[in-house]
């Protein structure tokens, strides 16, 4: 049995071009898993970074790769940047233990370092920090840990500085230690030497010592107040002791600079891997939960001995077939054990596993706890699907993936293409929980939905390329939904006669605006039997099923609470179906009566432009029906933040590039509903009508 305490399952996030991947493969040069490090050569223009992060998002060949380092085995996940895939990243967090956020050290916190930083606070993943490409234009490592605090609200733990920057930087010093890291021009990892810190930085040096102490001290109160007293000098131990309880109870993160390009600082940064990070037994495991997600208050024990659990966290078709990813939570797995998907509630024969090397595959014969492997051709396993044994049916709670916001209508350009067109996006559906494809029942076009315009430019990019299927592409379409502003009480009565037992049901009920986000949500307050509590059930799934379609565009409708309050019945003639009827007569009467409201998705943006175009983009996302929230200099330009209707955002990269001679870039995310405008909303329901009327 492997010892799981030398077992580290870490993930590499950052925003896009920061250097995550050039930091993977640095990781595995040093570790010895490949002779000749791979560049990524990340290029400068918004086109080459958007072309490589576009590859690197989907394809992320690297999606898992094992190495070893002081005798500790590493299980590393490289994520993409972009934010049309923080699905990605969102996934990998959920099964790591540990990870590393990297920070570009001239671009600092970028919006996508946020919206990682928050998934993994979400996630509750004890964090790195490495502040790369030190070694750059307008570089500056203590601007980038003041944002960590600033923008992230997160306490960094200082434990390198740089010597020199930009052009000069040169290596780092070991804050705990007190020496000097320095590499020689080789750019050879291999080729530092350890020497006294520089005289013009022994002040610096000692000062940041003494902040380092109090503050990894705070994790053990005692030894806090010892230290205070002047009782106490901490040995390292005891100081790498309370860095490492400090960080896994995410207190603070330890904070690491360097080139990973040009080799420096690497070494130091796996040192702390190794030192800090947790290993599977040391975080909180997962929980187990009932068939409705609810939590049952038993969780998988990460233990080889334990009955099997895991989870699938990915699914990736390849030149050898279906790969399905798998954390192991507990028991052990061997090549030719049947498991049991708990979603489908089918069992499946393990063929064949591996071990993931980037494009390259290890077999094996047997994996356990704490283990990301992939299994070779499981049929009918979806991302977030629990495995485990026959014997011991269980659930792990699962993984909640964000609605799609945007949708294309597609069709093949040639008769043959369709099927091949429906076995592409069936598999490249299974791969990416957040794309979703449904059939216009009455068009009989294929609708594709996903995260964004970029996110759907590269699926059928990837049809295309990788499938050879060529589409006709229509607009883009926006997921308006529907809603109500005022409360109303109302009445509704359902009966019929017709020879034999007839219906009767009679609900009275109160319908009133829910709270943003809530959904759908129904309680009934009747005192008395005068509707029987069986029925409740029914009246409840009788609204539900119809908050599918509203009533001014057909749109889903969100945030309505209903309260059942009073009613009759009828002791031969009520049923639960009789019910079920009334309650959608309900809707149908009172929703109209309850001020209807069609409301568009928002988008969070955030604009990064530089200076002397400031003016012109705040005009334009003006124009765009945006609200200006926040605007921010840097050293290379100014980031602007908004929120702004996903309507007004289509086809933005042109737009913002032309306005800033191509320099510009930009990143949105789905944020909240609001309200249309009138004027906005009587277009939308009239290009409804018309559709509609052509069908």
């Amino acid at each position: 049995m492997a010892d799981l305490a030398k077992y580290r399952n870490i993930g590499i996030f950052a925003h896009v071009d920061a250097g995550k991947t050039t930091t993977t493969e640095r990781i595995l040069k040093l570790t010895g898993k490949i002779h000749k490090a791979g560049e990524t050569h990340d290029g400068e223009s918004t086109t080459d970074f958007m072309e490589q992060e576009a590859e690197r998002g989907i394809t992320i060949q690297s999606a898992a790769v094992t190495c070893e380092w002081k005798k500790h085995r590493f299980n590393v996940i490289d994520t993409p940047g972009h934010v049309d895939f923080t699905v990605e990243v969102y996934r990998s967090l959920k099964v790591l233990d540990g990870g590393i956020g990297v920070f570009c050290g001239s671009g600092g916190v970028e919006p996508q370092s946020e919206t990682n930083w928050r998934y993994a606070n979400d996630s509750k993943v004890a964090r790195l920090i490495f502040v790369n490409k030190l070694d750059r234009l307008g570089a500056n490592f203590y601007r980038v840990t003041e944002q960590v605090e600033n923008v992230l609200g997160a306490r960094p733990l200082i434990m390198t500085l740089p010597i020199g920057e930009e052009d000069d930087f040169v290596g780092v010093v070991d804050v705990l230690s007190q020496k000097a890291y320095v590499w020689d021009d080789t750019g050879l990892p291999e080729n530092y030497e350890i020497t006294d810190i520089p005289a013009d930085m022994v002040d610096d040096a000692a000062s940041y010592r003494e902040q380092l102490i109090e503050t990894a001290l705070e994790a053990d109160e005692d030894l806090l107040m010892e230290y205070l007293e002047g009782e106490l000098t901490p040995t390292e131990e005891q100081i790498k002791a309370c860095i490492r309880k400090g960080t896994n109870e995410l207190l603070f993160f330890p904070t690491y600079c360097g080139s990973a390009f040009k080799n420096k600082g690497m070494q130091l940064v796996l040192d702390a891997v190794v030192d800090y990070l947790p290993s599977p037994t040391e975080v909180s495991p997962q929980p187990l939960t009932d068939e409705e997600g609810e939590p049952t208050g038993e969780f998988a024990i990460v233990d080889a001995k334990e009955t099997f659990k895991a989870l699938a966290f990915k699914i990736m078709d390849d030149r050898f077939g279906a790969l399905t990813f798998v954390r192991i939570y507990s028991g052990t797995l061997k090549k030719g054990d049947t498991i049991l998907n708990s979603f489908t509630g089918k069992t499946e024969r393990v063929g064949r596993m591996c071990e993931m090397q980037a494009d390259d595959r290890t077999e094996l014969t047997e994996a356990q706890a704490g283990d990301i492997i992939a299994i070779v051709g499981m049929k009918n396993v979806q991302t977030g699907h629990t495995l485990c044994d026959p014997k011991a049916p269980c659930t792990l709670e699962a993984m909640v993936f964000p609605a799609p916001v945007i949708s294309i209508a597609v069709a093949p350009k040639d008769k043959g293409g369709s099927e091949k067109m429906g076995i592409a996006i069936g598999k490249m559906v299974a791969e990416d929980p957040t794309f979703q494809v449904e059939t216009d029942e009455d068009s009989g076009e294929t609708i594709l939905k996903g995260m964004g315009e970029l996110h759907l430019d590269i699926k059928v990019d990837i049809l295309k390329r990788t499938y050879g299927v060529d589409l006709i592409v229509g607009k883009p379409q926006v997921a308006y939904r529907e809603t109500i502003t005022q409360e109303i009480e109302d009445s509704y009565t359902h009966k019929k006669q017709s020879g034999g037992s007839g219906q009767f049901g009679k609900i009275d009920y109160r319908i009133r605006p829910g709270e943003p986000n809530s959904g759908f949500t129904f309680k009934s307050t009747v005192v008395g039997g005068n509707v029987p509590k069986e029925f409740f059930p029914a009246v409840e799934k009788g609204f539900k099923s119809m908050m599918e379609t509203g009533v001014l565009a057909g749109f889903p409708v969100l945030d309505v609470e209903v309260e059942l309050f009073d009613g009759g019945f009828h002791a031969v003639d009520s049923s639960a179906v009789a019910f079920e009827i009334a309650a959608k007569g309900a809707f149908r009467q009172s929703i109209p009566k309850a001020g209807a409201q069609l409301i568009e998705p928002i988008m969070k943006v955030d604009v990064f432009t530089p200076e002397d175009h400031v003016g012109d983009v705040i005009g334009d996302l003006n124009r765009r029906r945006g609200m200006i929230k926040d605007q921010e200099a840097g050293v290379t330009g100014v980031r602007i933040k908004a929120d702004v209707p996903l309507s007004e955002m289509f086809g933005y990269i042109g737009s913002l590039r032309t306005m800033t001679s191509g320099r510009g870039q930009f990143s949105m995310e789905f944020s909240h509903y609001m309200p249309c405008p009138n004027n906005v909303a009587e277009q939308v329901i009239a290009e409804v009508k018309e559709r509609n009327a052509k069908k």
